[in-house]
């Protein structure tokens, strides 16, 4: 069966995030490097915006994102409340579910939201149940929507 194309909207990656889960991927960006053992800190990273960010060290490159400002009023309240999303340990369904969206094309965001996407666009924004016995009865009576 052929893949769908992925989902896309102009000014968007190739995935959508619902608000709210856009510190969660910032922060699983930031620990990539430590993920893959490159470093034992997001600080440590020379390509990181955690740098300027966490560390308030001035990157030329690095335009502040609209959400990173909303963080504090000052560089200091924003610096320690972009620290703070780093403590503690990411749950590996938030770690799937992020490498999903991202790989697959899918929509990163609650049940309300994804029905709107899929409203919005005629596509399904998460994937299809898999297995089941073709032959049983209930598969029969569901297969239309399974299609």
């Amino acid at each position: 069966m052929a893949r769908l194309p992925r989902l896309y909207f102009p000014g968007c990656a190739q995935h959508v995030i619902q608000r709210g889960n856009n510190r969660t991927v910032y922060r699983y960006i930031e620990l990539n490097p430590v993920r893959a053992r490159m470093v034992s800190h997001a600080s440590e990273y020379p390509w990181s915006s955690y740098q300027s960010n966490a560390a308030g060290k001035s990157i030329n490159l690095l335009t502040p994102h609209t959400l990173y400002l909303r963080l504090g009023d000052t560089d200091a309240e924003r610096q320690e409340a972009y620290t703070s999303l780093f403590r503690g340990t990411m749950p590996e369904r938030v770690l799937t579910a992020i490498r999903d969206t991202t790989n697959k094309g899918w929509v990163l965001g609650n049940d309300r939201f994804k029905a709107q996407i899929e409203a919005r666009t005629g596509r399904r924004t998460t994937p299809l149940g898999r297995g089941g016995d073709r032959r049983s009865g209930a598969y029969r009576e569901n297969k239309d929507q399974l299609l």
